[in-house]
């Protein structure tokens, strides 16, 4: 990057680092430092909800993945708008009228201690996993420009978030994301109009998403059910909805979020704000993945992406037959320009014969260079077998870096860390409350005074932020970081998820009954996801209702006065 990209990048996250802490103002007990007073209006709610879901991995591996498995994974969201009306009429009002600080504490005045004990511990779980995840996302990206050990970059990124998040609280977390959000939407609307600019004279957006269509990557809707398959319509609206429900009724970084909100009202008008506004951001978001893949159809790209990665092999024995496969492959990536060529000009003949063979001429040359990558990656493999193939993460940073104009590359940097910061800080925030409210203030030390727990929140807090930065040094071996974040939420959500739909609809279900449904269901779901039985998005769906059913057997089963026993 140049000075410029720098003291963009610089300014844009002192600034909102300050001002987090400025608008925070100081926290006095535990209810301001984790839940902001309860004094946010709906904008700052859903802008707050939406930061916390769009993490530094939405912007960093979405497009990524629209590069290479095309539009579909914006089916996963699908389910979503009817997930936030099933909260706003149920799930808001009575975490409202309860004052909770957390989810879990409504179902110990539901069922029972142990019940909010093990969907706390379930959540901490997760969270704490799918949270270092988000840390890594930019840690990637300073590490390629810096061209350093990833390991340095998220020790500074996860400090960074550790810090402002620990003095300002959930304060800081909110006002910093209304700030961040509006960077992001600015940032990323450049970046598209960029990419279409970008193009070769005569090409223009229309041509591009046909280019791109033809080649497989405008797959928005699939209609077909298949369980094995996971984006579909069904999987998205079905599995989807119940993936959305869990985490934005169940999960504590979510929770927490509308919960600042000043009323129910408030509140509801955040969550429908998302509801609205969430699908058609993420379909742009993949969108600008799609025209960057139209746009290397006429511009080389890398043969492959990871370029910490390629320097491996480059300086190791297999180094000749590396180089020799990249002469292989720019060789085919001109073949594949000039079929794109010749589709375009088929365009103009409107003739369908002309353009499904022009179409079918192209896809074999895309085939042929795909092909050659695939047996790059394989020499990466024998160099160093745990070297990672999945280079979808950096096809965007790349593109953005080599491409873009000076001070919008330091821009889109900016927001990749402040979209991590936001999502990172809320879970934190919330990995925190659930630690002190759930297990600190109910097991271990009742009745402390405000301060004591205040303090707690806070070494909460950076207990928590450790564990996010050790995990999120284990997380460059997972593969693209979108869809694994998603799919480790699809273990858990779907179970707690079951356990609150029983608590709020189910009332003669005991806490015994729905205490075993939950431990036997997760392990069910274990088991299905490790042996990869069915799409990841069913888990949630599976989850939910086997947690229903086996409750609701066991409540026939198990005498009432048994109840005190387990």
């Amino acid at each position: 990057m140049s000075l410029t990209d720098w003291i963009v990048l610089g300014v844009t996250l002192l600034g909102i680092v300050l001002y987090g802490v400025w608008k925070s103002g100081s926290n006095k007990n535990i209810d301001q430092f984790l839940m902001g007073g309860r004094s946010l209006r709906w904008y700052h709610v859903g802008l707050s909800v939406m930061a916390t879901q769009a993490s530094a991995i939405t912007f960093l591996s979405a497009p990524g993945q629209a590069y290479t498995d095309g539009m579909r994974f914006v089916q996963f969201y699908f389910g979503l708008p009817l997930a936030m009306i099933v909260l706003c009429i149920t799930f808001v009002p009575i975490f409202h009228r309860l004052k909770v600080y957390t989810a879990y504490e409504f179902l110990e005045q539901r069922f029972d201690l142990k019940t909010r004990a093990l969907t706390s511990f379930l959540f901490l779980v997760q969270r704490g996993l799918s949270t270092g995840i988000t840390i890594y996302a930019p840690s990637i990206i300073l590490a390629t420009i810096l061209d350093i050990n990833v390991v340095y970059t998220t020790l500074f990124i996860g400090s960074l978030v550790i810090f402002y998040t620990v003095y300002g609280g959930t304060k800081a977390v909110s006002y910093t994301q209304l700030l961040q959000m509006s960077i992001i939407f600015m940032g990323m609307f450049f970046a598209g109009v960029l990419v279409v600019h970008l193009l070769p004279a005569g090409v223009g957006f229309g041509s591009a998403v046909k280019l791109a269509g033809k080649l497989g990557r405008m797959n928005v809707i699939d209609w077909k059910f298949d369980p094995s398959n996971r984006y579909n319509i069904w999987s998205g609206l079905i599995g989807g909805f119940f993936l959305q429900l869990s985490y934005f009724g169940t999960d504590q970084s979510q929770v927490g979020r509308y919960l600042t909100g000043s009323s129910v009202g408030q509140s509801r008008l955040g969550l429908i704000m998302n509801g609205l506004l969430k699908v058609p951001m993420q379909f742009l978001i993949l969108l600008i993945g799609v025209l960057v893949f139209s746009f290397y159809l006429f511009n080389k790209p890398p043969m492959f992406f990871n370029s910490y990665e390629v320097n491996q092999v480059k300086s190791s024995a297999y180094a000749g037959a590396y180089n020799q496969l990249e002469k292989q492959y720019s060789d085919a990536l001109e073949q594949r320009r000039n079929k794109a060529n010749d589709l375009l000009k088929a365009f103009d003949s409107k003739d369908p014969a002309t353009i499904n063979a022009s179409r079918v001429e192209l896809k074999a040359a895309d085939s042929i260079s795909q092909s050659i990558r695939n047996q790059a990656i394989a020499v990466m493999k024998k160099n160093n077998e745990k070297a990672n193939g999945d280079d979808s993460n950096y096809v965007f940073l790349t593109f953005v870096t080599r491409y873009l104009p000076r001070g919008l590359i330091g821009l889109l940097v900016a927001i990749v860390f402040l979209a991590s910061m936001g999502s990172t800080a809320s879970a934190l925030n919330s990995l925190a409350s659930t630690s002190v409210v759930d297990i600190y203030k109910r097991i271990i030390n009742p009745g402390a005074t405000d301060k004591n727990y205040l303090n707690a929140s806070r070494i909460a807090t950076v207990f928590w932020g450790l564990v996010c930065i050790l995990m999120a040094l284990y997380a460059g071996k997972v593969g693209n970081l979108l869809e694994y974040v998603n799919k480790l939420g699809s273990y858990i959500y779907g179970v707690i998820l079951g356990v609150f739909v029983v608590a709020f609809y189910l009332k003669r279900i005991r806490g015994n009954a729905v205490f075993i449904a939950a431990l036997v269901t997760e392990l069910l779901v274990c088991i299905l996801g490790y042996f990869d039985l069915v799409a990841y998005l069913w888990l949630n769906a599976i989850g939910c209702l086997s947690v229903i059913l086996i409750a609701v057997l066991l409540n026939y089963l198990l005498p009432a006065k048994q109840e005190a026993v387990v």
